[in-house]
């Protein structure tokens, strides 16, 4: 799709330009570039603060190498450093050398952190100002702030020599302020802060928490490092539910847009967990073959066994979902596991009750019950029905249990996705279900 044509200005351009961002995904990088280049210069820069990263970096690289510089530096630094993160190794120094030497030096310091902690997500540029100010030479020295590229001007940051974080006051409380009142007379201490070790997951969750538009990034000293923006969370909150619910799905998460991923790249991503999934199937089939005498008596047995595992796999899934997400917004912590497991008890006891008595109900009103389920239909909807409990109690303790262990394995909760789950119950509701099946119809048809 080649991108349009632009030649009459007014509203034609601004059509050209939502027409180019509504195309963007469907755009070849070329194409790309040669639409972004017959835009008018206000909307490029609108488009361009609008893409992500990586679709930054490739728009830099397409362009001439006489306007790279000035779009690179456009971003303030944090956006940068995102840009050269997804630049190759060999050529990332010929991208930072194109960065004024400040803004090289704040970048350089941001790719010190990892991608996912407050320290790679933060601005180093804020605004600061002393405690001795007078409320007078604050608003002095904001109105000069303003007119460089400072990230949020919602709040200014009061900080000693030593760039220790004191306080913050806001705008309002500045202006509001009596003349002559300094600065610390007007400043909120009670600080809500973030680590710039903290992982973007925690920072969320504490703007989750508090109604503010920016947070203070300090270091274990109390070192003033940087702000980290509510716009900068939207799009961590975004990444990570995206991830989740890739691995929700049976697989690894992927690192880019799915139509950016190459075939291979995609096949290693499915193919390792779909063949781990595959050989736990296995055990399905070796659990049969263990009771394959018991079929062999007892025909109708195997009309039940999609539902048996099925309803085993539903209900785990379920709980897997709910406390993947329970410890992901802080709702459940680890030490909570006894209370989710004491309640996941009564919970799964309940929905196998549910649906035992459906199942029950399924048999005693079928037609020709006689013919289909034998004369002992009765028994054998008792067998289905305490089945049904026992599988789906499992299924939702084996749910609940699993995001805990891994989370105290220091490995990912939503690595325990719906498929893992249901194919470590389906084994273990056919034997739940054989057992019972033993117990209950031994001497009967068994």
């Amino acid at each position: 799709m080649a991108p349009p044509d632009v030649d009459t200005p007014g509203s034609d351009e601004a059509f050209v330009a939502s027409e180019l961002q509504d195309a963007w995904h469907i755009l070849s990088t070329e194409e790309r570039v040669e639409g972004f280049r017959l835009l008018p210069r206000a909307d490029a820069e609108e488009l361009f603060f609008t893409l992500a990263a990586r679709d930054q970096y490739d728009l830099v690289i397409g362009l001439p190498p006489g306007d790279r510089r000035s779009w690179l530096r456009l971003l303030p630094p944090d956006d940068a450093a995102d840009v050269i993160q997804e630049t190759p190794e060999d050529e990332r120094a010929a991208l930072m050398s194109l960065l004024d030497e400040q803004t090289r030096k704040e970048v350089t310091a941001l790719l010190a952190y990892a991608e996912d902690d407050a320290g790679g997500l933060m601005n180093p540029r804020y605004v600061r100002v002393r405690p001795d100010m007078t409320v007078d030479e604050a608003i002095s020295y904001l109105r000069k702030q303003a007119r460089e590229r400072i990230e949020t001007l919602a709040y200014a940051y009061v900080a000693d020599a030593q760039q220790k974080l004191l306080g913050v006051v806001s705008f309002r409380d500045l202006f509001a302020a009596q003349q002559g009142k300094l600065v610390r007379d007007v400043m909120k201490t009670d600080l809500v802060t973030v680590l710039d070790t903290d992982d973007q997951e925690a920072v969320s969750r504490v703007f989750a928490q508090h109604d503010f538009v920016a947070l203070p990034v300090v270091d274990a000293e109390g070192r003033m490092k940087g702000v980290v923006t509510i716009d900068d969370i939207v799009d961590v909150v975004q990444e990570e539910a995206t991830e989740d619910a890739q691995k929700f799905g049976g697989m690894e998460a992927l690192d880019a847009p799915y139509l950016d991923v190459t075939i291979l790249q995609m096949l290693k991503k499915r193919g390792g967990w779909l063949s781990a999934l595959f050989l736990g199937e296995m055990l399905t089939a070796t659990a049969m073959a263990y009771f394959e005498h018991e079929l062999a008596k007892a025909i109708v047995l195997g009309l039940f066994i999609p539902l048996i595992i099925s309803s085993g796999g539903n209900s785990g899934s379920q709980a897997s979902t709910l406390i993947v997400r329970a410890l992901a917004v802080g709702d459940v912590k680890l030490r909570d596991w006894w209370r989710v497991f004491r309640r996941e008890v009564v919970v799964g006891t309940l929905l196998g009750m549910l649906l035992g008595c459906i199942g029950i109900l399924r048999i005693m009103v079928w037609p020709h019950r006689e013919v289909i389920y034998t004369v002992h239909y009765k028994m054998v909807a008792l067998t289905i029905a305490a089945s049904l409990v026992g599988v789906v109690l499992f299924g939702s303790l084996a749910g609940s249990m699993l995001p805990f262990i891994l989370r105290k394995l220091r490995l990912d909760p939503a690595s325990a996705s719906a498929p893992f789950v249901a194919t470590l119950v389906d084994v273990t509701g056919l034997i739940i279900y054989f057992t019972a099946a033993s117990m209950i119809l031994r001497g009967i048809l068994l």
